[in-house]
């Protein structure tokens, strides 16, 4: 890790997203993204650190790579970790704790990999380490090759800091924000969810539309950490893009609590101009007046075969209601099944790879604009 030519920051996504998360990066002017399993990787110092946190939509995490080597036992992982300058990052002051994964390697034993790294950092740093600390340095330990790196997001990024109500189910931010880029959506057009739940899409798409920061109203660790600048932080977050858009952004669902849940969110969100949600069944949705732009809708999955069948009704429902009703627009259903997806009989372009969500894996069925 030096200061003259950056370091690698990797922004982690659900395994499968990464291509649509490194478009998103690309398109945020970072420079030369690139995707890998699990995420995306780019160069850059601490300012390119707070500004992917800041900015970037897409991404669960941000990490700073502080090292890498090779170990083959524990010994030799000790002598390694007390090496690396935990002083230029971690604060003496202030408590960490230490993460390990292990994979393919003569290391194998996660807890005691941890263990001695964090005996090496409280060794040499005088640092005091505790279970519940703000700061997390994480090790991974693969094919004998362990990186180090340092969590700067805290709590993950999906915590926008506006959403204190959530459905049973619910879409996190990041995730729901790549859905929509892969749906082709920029912001320039109106969207309408049907199950809104508690207005996830609706809230994103309102916010990808006025510009506003994802990471604008929270915290973050590397605010904990000793590379942090309070007046360059200060002055990053002062920085005003956000616009007044000129389409609205629907949402509408069969329960009045979900309705309420996603105003109240929308509101904390500071979207609530934007955005306008009612109380509607799948068979009463109809389009918003002005023009045709996005449906987007994560339908219940049904966690059991029973469950699967008994929801075919709803997706034919949906499907009906979409094809007679919303011409022009075009679709995006999440679904953890194709025999559910294509119950709706809905002309659905070429599909994406599932990825993981929920402990399922899901995937995107999209249409071009409805005839």
């Amino acid at each position: 890790m030096t200061r003259d030519t950056g370091f690698e920051i990797f922004l982690a996504t659900a395994p499968g997203l990464e291509p649509v998360l490194c478009d998103e990066v690309r398109g945020k002017g970072f420079r030369q993204p690139k995707p890998v399993p699990g995420g995306v990787v780019i160069r850059g110092g601490w300012p390119e650190v707070w500004r992917a946190n800041l900015w970037v939509r897409g991404a669960g995490r941000v990490l700073a790579r502080l090292d890498s080597f090779r170990v083959v036992h524990l010994a030799q992982l000790d002598s390694r970790a007390r090496r690396v300058p935990w002083g230029d990052v971690l604060r003496a002051d202030l408590p960490f704790r230490v993460e390990a994964s292990c994979a393919g390697s003569r290391i194998y034993h996660s807890g005691a990999a941890a263990e001695r790294i964090e005996t090496a950092i409280r060794e040499t740093l005088g640092a005091p380490s505790s279970p519940e600390a703000g700061v997390t340095v994480m090790a991974r330990i693969e094919n004998d090759i362990c990186t180090i790196s340092v969590d700067t997001s805290g709590e993950p990024l999906h915590k926008r800091g506006y959403k204190e109500a959530v459905n049973a189910a619910p879409m996190r931010e990041t995730m729901a924000s790549l859905f929509l880029r892969q749906c082709g959506y920029d912001g320039s057009e109106p969207v309408y969810d049907p199950m809104c739940g508690s207005g996830t899409f609706v809230i994103e798409a309102a916010e990808i539309a006025a510009r506003l920061n994802p990471g604008r109203a929270r915290h973050f660790a590397f605010e904990q950490l000793a590379t942090f600048d309070a007046e360059t932080w200060r002055h990053m977050r002062e920085v005003k893009s956000a616009r007044v858009p000129a389409v609205r952004f629907h949402g509408s669902d069969r329960d009045a609590g979900a309705i309420a849940m996603s105003r109240a969110n929308a509101s904390r969100a500071g979207v609530a101009e934007l955005t306008d949600f009612h109380q509607a069944s799948i068979s009463e949705a109809e389009p918003p007046a002005g023009p045709p732009g996005l449906v987007i809708v994560n339908p219940p999955y049904g966690t059991r075969i029973g469950d699967k069948t008994k929801l075919l009704p709803l997706y034919r429902a949906l499907g009906q209601t979409l094809v007679s009703r919303f011409r022009g627009w075009r679709v995006g259903i999440v679904a953890s099944e194709p025999r559910l997806a294509h119950a709706t009989r809905l002309p659905f372009l070429p599909g994406t790879a599932p990825v993981p969500h929920g402990g399922l894996r899901v995937s995107l069925f999209q249409t071009g604009p409805l005839a």
